[in-house]
C-alpha cells in the first residue's frame, strides 16, 4: 500500500514524478483495482509530507495518461489501462496481441460479403473498379469493451475459399497463410488522428468527437502483390501503439 512508501527527497528525480511511479506501481500489482478510489490529494500530500501542488501534478499526468479518472464530488479512481499494441511494428492477430495484455479478445462480424469494387478499393488492391472483392466488416473487444471497428477488402478471384470461414473465431492473417500466393508477408500503414462520427460513437460506445486512431493497411504477398486492404478505426481512449526506431549508426 502507498502508505508504506517512502519520496527520496535527496535525489535529483522530481518528487511528483516520484509519486506518479508509486501511484502507477501500486496500480499495475492491482492493489487499486479498476474503479477503485485513490487516497485523496490532503491524505496524499499528508502521507508522503510534500505540497498539494506536488501531489496534484502527479495525478494530473495520471489523469491524462489514462491510469486515473475524475469523478466531481466523489474521487480521483483507477481506470482501465489504455492497451498498449505494437501492431504498426509487427504482423500478429490482434487476438494475440490482447491476450499478451491479459484481457480476452473477442470478435463480432458485422458484415462479410461479395461486392464490386469502388475506384478507392480498386486502386489499392490493383483491380479494375467494379471487379468483385470480399468485403469482411468486424467489431473487436477487449474484454466487454469495443476496441477497434476494421473494415476489410480482398481480391475474390484469389480469396475467395476465405468465403468458407468463420472470423468471429478464426484470424484472417492465419487463414490467409493457408496459400502461399496470398500470405501477407509485410504491411504498409497510414495512421492518422481523427474525431470519431456518429456511427464510430454507436459501435465502439463512445462520444461523437472524441479521438479515433484511424489506420489504413495494405498487405502484400511474398511478390509485392496486394491482397489486403483494411481501415481501422481504434478508441484513442482505450489505446495506445508503441513503434521502436533503431539509429543508422
Amino acid at each position: 500500500m502507498l502508505q508504506a512508501k517512502k519520496l527520496d527527497k535527496t535525489t535529483p528525480v522530481p518528487l511528483y514524478f516520484q509519486l506518479k511511479e508509486l501511484i502507477m506501481a501500486e496500480i499495475k500489482n492491482g492493489t487499486y483495482p479498476k474503479d477503485s478510489v485513490i487516497p485523496t490529494e490532503k491524505e496524499l500530500s499528508e502521507m508522503f509530507d510534500i505540497s498539494r501542488t506536488t501531489v496534484r501534478q502527479a495525478i494530473a499526468e495520471l489523469v491524462q495518461e489514462g491510469w486515473l479518472y475524475r469523478v466531481k464530488s466523489k474521487g480521483t479512481f483507477v481506470s482501465q489501462p489504455k492497451i498498449n499494441q505494437d501492431f504498426i511494428q509487427k504482423l500478429e492477430s490482434y487476438n494475440d496481441q490482447i491476450r499478451r495484455t491479459g484481457r480476452t479478445p473477442r470478435t463480432e462480424v458485422l458484415d462479410f460479403k461479395v461486392m464490386k469494387a469502388s475506384q478507392e478499393v480498386a486502386e489499392q488492391l490493383e483491380l479494375q473498379p467494379g471487379d468483385e472483392v470480399i468485403y469482411l466488416h468486424r467489431k473487436r473487444y477487449a474484454d466487454d469493451d469495443p476496441i477497434v471497428v476494421l473494415k476489410t477488402y480482398l481480391p475474390y478471384e484469389k480469396c475467395s475459399f476465405v468465403m468458407e470461414h468463420d472470423f468471429e473465431k478464426e484470424s484472417l492473417y492465419a487463414v490467409l497463410s493457408e496459400k502461399d500466393s496470398v500470405k501477407v508477408y509485410y504491411v504498409k500503414r497510414l495512421a492518422e488522428a481523427v474525431e470519431a462520427t456518429s456511427d464510430d460513437a454507436e459501435k465502439l460506445n463512445m462520444k461523437k468527437g472524441k479521438p479515433i486512431l484511424y489506420f489504413k493497411t495494405v498487405g502484400c504477398n511474398a511478390f509485392g502483390k496486394p491482397i489486403e486492404y483494411s481501415l481501422a478505426r481504434y478508441r484513442g481512449d482505450k489505446s495506445s501503439f508503441e513503434v521502436t526506431v533503431f539509429t543508422d549508426k
